[in-house]
């Protein structure tokens, strides 16, 4: 009998010790100065996203995206454009799947789907812009897109 409850005590604080282990940690996004400025504006900015090569257009509205993405994303060139479209696709289906849930997801947030396709080349100018615009989302409204924390 004693025994048995040695077993079950220690079973008991096992599963105490798994679970105390398994609590997540949210990390929390750094905003600067200046990106607090590219956040609070009023002003949509119309950035067009384009590739003549594909046939492909993207029209973004959004206050401070294009003073964002001039003086606080990393440079052209920066990242390889394999990154660039790795990062893409994680993101698109994201976005895609939080559209398709609007109870569950803002739908002003969310208002429309990306067709984005992993085996067109849109170039490096489409993916880098569509990459700083999902980076800026997610640190502006607070947003995981992703297992990567949006990182400048």
């Amino acid at each position: 009998m004693k025994h048995l409850f040695y077993k079950i005590f220690g079973v008991l604080i096992l599963v105490m010790v798994i679970a105390s282990s398994c609590g997540s940690t949210k990390e929390v996004v750094d905003i600067s100065e200046d990106e607090k400025i590219a956040f609070s504006q009023k002003e949509g900015d119309t950035i067009k996203i384009a590739s003549d090569t594909v046939g492909y257009e993207i029209i973004i509205i959004e206050p401070g995206y294009d003073f964002w993405l001039k003086s606080i994303a990393k440079p052209e060139g920066y990242y390889s454009q394999s990154f660039l479209e790795n990062r893409n696709n994680i993101y698109v289906q994201e976005w895609n799947q939080r559209v398709l849930q609007p109870q569950r997801f803002d739908p002003n947030l969310y208002e429309m789907q990306i067709d984005y396709s992993p085996n067109i080349d849109y170039g490096y100018d489409v993916n880098y812009k569509l990459y700083n615009y999902f980076i800026y989302f997610q640190r502006k409204y607070n947003q995981r897109l992703g297992p990567f924390l949006p990182r400048i």
